[in-house]
């Protein structure tokens, strides 16, 4: 037998994996874990609008220290139950990077994933304390604050604006909802507003008469609901053809295009705290002209604070290479230059200062930034 064609073979194999591994250096890969699925899709769909943003302009000007970047786009349903196996996917995938999870609920434990594995993440949406609070994580972060600045802001603006004499909380019992509705009983407590009602509903349920009907005997100046749109578009349009017309005022998640649909004009005038309009930030309007050049909206709760992850990230991989843990310690130590302003860490990874505005609906379901 000829030697070489014995060794041919060979040769050509280990010139295909050499150049496969070369290919595999050149490309970054970036998880993004969330929700393609399920009633909070368009949660996922503005973080990925902003995601693919800022990863499309950074590989047109040649990705990062010449690595193009890979998004993987995984779904996790903005269900607790899928966190792990989304966050297992990321890890799977060999990324060492993640845009992560929407939601709270899904977000808390798949954190833990991302400690173990040592994968880099940052949450644009996630809004609950227990998320950096129950582990203290050193690869997690986030470009959203958390509801514990929120709550204070919201309840800030109910006491020294709205001025209510009476206060009625309703939330989800779950993560996000009861943890946000917390903050702001808190808060409120804090500056002698009366809380008459602190309450839990089922998530799921399609007749809330009941909860409306005690509404209606305590006769609530302010009714905040604490929870995502599909409970909060149910009780607006049955408290209102129950002839409840209180002031109703939500968190982020309530902010949902669909709640519309489910509410109707019932949405006229409902108060929400949102991540500011970052889009009309002095100095985004190259953010703009990409967004606009790569046909997608830069309109939404978490597309900007997106956008703004994949920033922290470019910029922190640009400066100490691809390895996880020098990402994870520069991140701490530094501060970014981002589409929501500076961007500053704490110990856990969360926002030393983010920026919350009051938005305000009318019956079309089109909303007004009113505060600040």
């Amino acid at each position: 037998m000829n030697l070489k064609l014995r060794i041919a073979p060979f040769v050509l194999a280990l010139g295909a994996l050499s150049l496969a591994a070369a290919a595999q250096a050149d490309t970054l890969k970036i998880g993004i874990p969330q929700p393609m699925t399920g009633p909070n899709t368009q949660y996922g769909d503005q973080i990925q609008a902003g995601a693919l943003t800022a990863i499309d302009a950074l590989n047109e000007k040649g990705g990062i220290k010449g690595m193009k970047i890979e998004p993987l786009l995984i779904d996790d349903g903005c269900e607790p139950k899928q966190a792990v196996p989304a966050a297992n996917r990321v890890v799977n995938s060999g990324a060492k990077f993640a845009v992560a999870h929407a939601c709270s609920g899904t977000t808390v434990p798949a954190v833990n994933v991302y400690e173990q594995e040592g994968i880099v993440a940052i949450t644009p949406g996630a809004t609950s304390p227990l998320v950096t609070d129950t582990i203290k994580p050193h690869y997690f972060f986030r470009t959203i604050g958390r509801d514990d600045q929120q709550g204070p802001f919201a309840a800030d603006y109910i006491a020294n604006q709205l001025k209510p004499k009476k206060v009625a909380i309703l939330h989800d019992k779950q993560t996000y909802g009861s943890g946000i509705a917390t903050q702001v009983r808190k808060s409120l407590q804090k500056d002698g507003v009366n809380i008459a009602m602190f309450e839990g509903i089922n998530v799921g349920d399609s007749d809330y008469s009941a909860v409306i009907s005690k509404l209606k005997a305590l006769g609530p100046d302010l009714i905040y609901f604490g929870g995502y749109h599909p409970e909060l578009g149910l009780l607006l349009r049955q408290a209102r053809e129950q002839g409840l017309n209180t002031q109703f005022m939500g968190p982020e998640g309530v902010a949902n295009k669909d709640l519309l649909a489910i509410a109707g004009p019932a949405v006229d005038k409902l108060l929400v705290t949102l991540p500011a309009d970052f889009t009309k930030r002095k100095g985004n309007e190259h953010i703009l002209d990409d967004f606009k050049k790569y046909k997608r909206s830069p309109d939404g709760a978490f597309t900007i604070t997106a956008y703004a992850a994949v920033q922290v990230l470019a910029d922190s991989i640009g400066a100490v290479g691809p390895d996880a843990d020098k990402v994870a310690d520069y991140m701490h130590a530094h501060t970014f230059k981002t589409a929501i302003g500076d961007v500053d860490y704490d110990a856990k990874g969360d926002l030393k200062h983010f920026e919350f505005a009051v938005f305000r609906w009318d019956a079309n379901g089109n909303m007004t930034q009113i505060q600040p």
